[in-house]
């Protein structure tokens, strides 16, 4: 079989593993793997290439992804365009790892190609599956930082205000919050009251020199709406949220008197090489898509269950964000450690 091979949407740590393990797996058993670059870009410029055991040596503990990736195009309106370059590529089927961007697109022509489905994204939001690859690596990062930073938080007697990614979701603000005991956790499932914030605030300056709060980038307060830094026309998610830590910071420190600095981790956290938990899912996920593609089991995808990967119809990817419980585990445990949250 000649199995063609995405990543789409944004890169997230662990991409190359799918790649390394999935395409070994295939290549192994005597099946050739065409790599599709740029995700949708690659079907409709015809940009794709024959993978090699040599290329794929040692992927998996790199960074990004080595087809490359796209969030600015989907199939929209191109749906037909797309089916016939993909008969030009004369493939059996697409193993296709991404996010809801991804799977949105690849929906509108599901009924016509074979198609193989690995959720993957860093904001750990998509719906049929407990985790995805790339949110560990996201929160360590976020971890990591904030750590430092409570230092020269400290140091300074300032209030510091870290940004992360995550859309409309607050899972690695949550996650790197609670892994950091940051003294505040902002996520867009919990508006915040302003006067409790600020009065939160206060108490924890006469107490402490410093004080870390992360913040989801979208979140936003009571009455409120998330902040949109920017859009990109024709993306499958045009508003692109960002600059609250920004906004939160000024804000605070004219309420407080307590002087405050904001930080955007922004990139970083997709750029750095996976953790060994997500070298291990995606191990775990790689072999696993791979074998349902020898097997002929089409229109399947590879999930995270109760501590286990599994299997699972591709529709349960194509569902609204999965967004953190209000009575989430890590919340009261957040609240225990006596965060604002």
């Amino acid at each position: 079989m000649r199995i063609g091979l995405i990543t789409g949407g944004g890169d997230a740590p662990g991409l190359n593993g799918i790649i390394e393990s999935c395409s070994k797996t295939l290549i192994k058993a005597g099946h050739t793997v065409v790599g599709i670059c740029d995700g949708f870009e690659g079907v409709f410029n015809e940009n794709y290439k024959e993978l090699t055991l040599k290329e794929i040596e040692g992927a998996h503990a790199q960074a990004g992804t080595i087809l490359g990736t796209s969030n600015k195009s989907g199939t929209k309106g191109r749906e037909k365009e797309f089916l016939e370059k993909y008969k030009k590529m004369n493939i059996e089927g697409i193993i296709a790892c991404g996010g809801d961007g991804t799977f949105a697109g690849l929906k509108a022509v599901s009924s016509e190609i074979k198609l193989l489905g690995v959720p993957k994204t860093i904001d750990n939001d998509l719906p049929g599956t407990d985790l995805t690859f790339g949110f560990d690596t996201a929160c360590t990062v976020v971890a990591e930082a904030a750590t430092s930073l409570k230092a020269t938080a400290h140091a300074h007697r300032r209030a510091l205000f870290v940004e992360t990614m995550g859309r409309t979701a607050g899972w690695i603000a949550l996650g790197g919050g609670v892994a950091s005991y940051a003294d505040a956790i902002l996520i867009p499932e919990r508006p915040f009251d302003k006067s409790e914030f600020i009065k939160f605030i206060i108490e924890r300056k006469k107490q402490q020199r410093g004080f870390i709060c992360i913040i989801s980038e979208g979140a936003f307060s009571i009455g409120e709406n998330p902040q949109v830094a920017f859009t990109v026309p024709g993306s499958p998610q045009a508003e692109r949220f960002g600059g609250i830590s920004n906004t939160i910071s000024h804000w605070v420190e004219r309420e407080t008197g307590w002087e405050s600095r904001h930080v955007v981790l922004g990139h970083l956290q997709r750029s750095r090489h996976p953790t060994t938990t997500d070298c291990l899912l995606t191990a775990a996920m790689g072999v696993e898509v791979a074998q349902l593609a020898l097997s002929g089991n089409w229109g399947m995808g590879v999930v995270y269950r109760d501590g286990h990967v599994k299997h699972a119809p591709i529709s349960e990817f194509m569902g609204p964000a999965r967004l953190v419980p209000k009575d989430h585990k890590w919340i009261e445990l957040a609240k225990s450690l006596g965060a604002f949250i």
